[in-house]
């Protein structure tokens, strides 16, 4: 059992590796945190005394097996409670992130398993992210970010890599949910902006950043 700080350590890191196979740098660690590096050095001396993390001198850090299982862990909470408060209690999808991050320190695992055979057994959470199961594993689709897609291109909108409020809530405004058809109909040469044809063959435009933050399972 870790502390809420430590576990936000280890998904933080978690996700640092995910990005890269490389060994991960304090400083971006501090970065993502927003906590000074002498206590995220001190922080990481304690974890590595825990066998959570191996650290190698002038190249940084890597979660352990262990710490790997343990992240992994604590995103599976976070996830599932996602799932909760979505299909559950009514919250939108752009609400629940904070809400989740207080839930997902809850230590108890017979009450984490029994919410995911409540949700029966979900695969991904409200913004397409994938649940790993009950023994760590993932389950990955095969999407790939709409700026790869070429004109004529067509798929189901199936994730976001912005998970910020302002995203989401853009989407809303915009109509467009997990799970709709999306269709590549042209690509402006001069500013990369995306015209897409939507559900009911609605069409709205959308800027390069948007296509880099949407996920098309083709």
């Amino acid at each position: 059992m870790y502390s809420s700080a430590e576990e936000n350590y280890l998904k933080a890191i978690f996700k640092l590796q995910e990005a890269s196979d490389e060994m991960v740098a304090t400083s971006a660690l501090a970065q993502v945190l927003g906590i000074h590096m002498a206590s995220v050095t001190d922080m990481l001396k304690k974890m590595s005394n825990k066998k959570l993390i191996t650290y190698q001198k002038s190249k940084g850090f890597k979660l352990t097996d262990k710490g790997r299982l343990s992240a992994i862990g604590i995103i599976r909470k976070h996830r599932l409670w996602e799932v909760f408060l979505v299909d559950k209690l009514g919250f939108k999808w752009h609400q629940v992130h904070e809400i989740a991050e207080q839930l997902e320190h809850i230590h108890s695992q017979e009450l984490i398993d029994k919410l995911d055979a409540y949700l029966d057994f979900p695969k991904t959470d409200p913004h397409g992210d994938p649940i790993p199961d009950a023994k760590g594993v993932f389950v990955v689709s095969k999407s790939v970010l709409l700026a790869s897609l070429p004109p004529g291109s067509q798929g189901r909108f199936t994730g976001v890599t912005d998970h910020s409020s302002a995203f989401l809530n853009y989407l809303d405004r915009i109509g467009l949910s997990l799970g709709d058809p999306v269709k590549v109909k042209e690509v402006e040469a001069y500013d990369k902006n995306y015209t897409l044809q939507l559900k009911a063959k609605r069409t709205v435009v959308v800027s390069l950043k948007v296509a880099n933050s949407l996920l098309i399972s083709e």
